[in-house]
């Protein structure tokens, strides 16, 4: 349950956030139950979402008869075209100082999205079908974090981070295992996959905008206080504030690790040819990856707040490139499948909530929304490049020759990416 507070800084059991924004009501750990709030609703849409993921590769080359460059384009459309609305949203999000609302729009577009899925059977409208729902996805990720951001305090944004991602890949972990069990117990029973998927999806939408409040950047603390700012008390957005060296250097990173990021699905199909994996197990892989992912979530997150932001992002690039090596040595059997699920699920954990984390360094509050969308953005655009140049890449050369081709390349960017991020300053309202 949310509680209102009010500007007492006599009592030093309400902490304050970021230039003195309440938190909100803490958890046991020290997270807001803002954050646990968004969590939940994370949880049940990665449930809606992955679900359809983990089936997808097979959807698309199997039931479909597609080939790989046709899923490296639906790979390539889910992954970036997101990027077209991220820092449009993040901007509304900042401007009106309503991120909650901006974010619900966001989760709604992809639930109706669900609704179309149910009558894609053709590539035209399978592409039209993510691109709505992705386009949902750019809407509400940057809103979110902004909340979570505003919801916790400096010294344990990580922290909070981390627990986000632990309750979203909950999510993550439980939707490719319902869609495993959907497909054991009905023989190709996509369009039931697709129907659950809506369900959790409209769910997550619902607590949404009934339980997690609208927490803005400048939130009022005054008791009372409307949720909505004046119009002409609004501030205005100052784009020069996003002019920072630290956020310009950021970009580039992950636009250099972005472009060499390939998509889960590659991997996964890779896995299975060369461990002859069946079809109806396929599932299992995102299952894995993601059980992963909420291992390590909350413990990465309290590493990176002490060990160094920037240096466990890189790190999480180098559980990547293990993760790329595992995939390509010859090698079969269960234990070098679960060893890349475990090393992809560590990268996701060290890079995922980090990233907005390091991009709310290099920026204002008020422009906060707007800094972690710029950064989203890059990944987004990046990794649409990366999932339709592998497709092509492996219709070239072959899947192994693509994998040992990409893990020179991020082998050789890693050490540059940190010398760069080394040089970055975070923001300083007063230089």
């Amino acid at each position: 349950m949310y509680i209102s507070l009010t500007n007492r800084p006599e009592e030093p059991e309400e902490p304050e956030g970021p230039e003195g924004t309440p938190t909100g009501t803490k958890a046991a750990n020290g997270v807001s139950s803002v954050v646990i709030s968004l969590g939940v609703v994370s949880m049940l849409t990665d449930i809606s979402t992955e679900s359809v993921s983990a089936i997808l590769p097979l959807y698309v080359t199997g039931i479909l008869g597609l080939s790989t460059v046709a899923y490296g384009v639906l790979d390539g459309l889910y992954q970036g075209v997101s990027a077209i609305v991220r820092i449009g949203a993040g901007w509304a999000a900042d401007r009106g100082d309503q991120p909650k609302w901006v974010a619900f729009f966001g989760y709604g577009l992809s639930a109706i999205a669900r609704i179309v899925l149910l009558f894609a059977t053709s590539f035209g409208a399978l592409a039209a079908v993510l691109t709505v729902d992705r386009l949902g996805k750019g809407i509400r990720t940057a809103p979110r974090d902004s909340l979570i951001t505003a919801a916790s305090q400096p010294k344990n944004l990580a922290a909070s981070f981390g627990v986000h991602r632990a309750l979203d890949n909950t999510g993550a972990a439980i939707g490719p295992l319902l869609a495993f069990v959907i497909l054991l117990l009905i023989p190709n029973g996509y369009s039931t996959v697709f129907v659950v998927s809506l369900a959790f999806a409209l769910v997550g939408v619902a607590v949404l905008g009934i339980i997690v409040p609208n927490r803005g950047s400048r939130a009022r603390i005054e008791p009372r206080a409307t949720s909505v700012e004046p119009r002409k008390n609004r501030r205005r957005i100052r784009w020069r504030e996003l002019n920072n060296p630290g956020l310009k250097r950021l970009l580039l990173v992950a636009g250099l690790l972005g472009i060499l990021t390939i998509g889960d699905g590659f991997i996964y199909l890779v896995l299975q040819d060369r461990s002859s994996f069946a079809a109806q197990y396929f599932p299992l892989l995102y299952v894995g990856t993601n059980v992963a992912f909420l291992i390590f979530a909350v413990p990465i997150g309290k590493l990176a707040d002490r060990f160094g932001r920037a240096r466990t992002f890189v790190l999480g690039h180098v559980l990547l490139l293990a993760a790329y090596i595992s995939a390509s040595l010859p090698v079969t059997g269960a234990a070098i499948t679960i060893l890349c699920l475990v090393l992809l699920g560590g990268f996701y954990a060290a890079t995922d909530g980090l990233l907005a984390v390091l991009a709310t360094q290099f920026t204002t509050v008020d422009t906060r929304a707007t800094s972690i969308a710029a950064a989203q953005t890059v990944v987004a655009l990046s990794r649409f490049v990366s999932a339709a140049g592998f497709g092509i890449l492996w219709f070239a050369i072959g899947r192994e020759s693509a994998m040992t081709l990409v893990s020179i390349a991020i082998a050789i960017v890693i050490p540059i990416v940190a010398i760069i991020l080394r040089g970055a300053r975070p923001y300083r309202a007063d230089v």
